[in-house]
């Protein structure tokens, strides 16, 4: 990759708020349930995560972000299963992807 390529790649991707950081960690971490998809304080973290983000989002009148965070704390609650941890990952994908659009003004 040459120092060009690595420049705008850059200006693609928006700088990392709060909001866009807990999104970020909340894909990390439920990917961790790949490894270990029963560990109770990796679910909790995610809890704790969702919760976050569905308050913040909502604060900055983000509606679908709001919705989708209360999808995934439902799914949370499921037992541990690879259809559920891709779920979880999905969902912070499609929470990031709507992060990021809001950063750009795209919506």
């Amino acid at each position: 990759m040459t120092a060009d390529d690595r420049q705008s790649q850059r200006r693609s991707e928006p700088l990392l708020d709060a909001l866009g950081k807990m999104i970020r960690d909340g894909k990390d971490t439920a990917s961790y349930l790949w490894q270990v998809p029963d560990d109770a304080a990796t679910r909790s973290r995610l809890e704790q995560l969702l919760h976050e983000i569905r308050d913040q989002s909502a604060k900055k009148g983000r509606r679908e972000m709001p919705k989708l965070c209360d999808e995934l704390l439902t799914a949370l609650r499921a037992s541990p299963s690879p259809q559920q941890v891709d779920l979880l990952q999905d969902g912070f994908d499609r929470l990031y992807k709507l992060w990021e659009a809001a950063k750009t003004g795209l919506v």
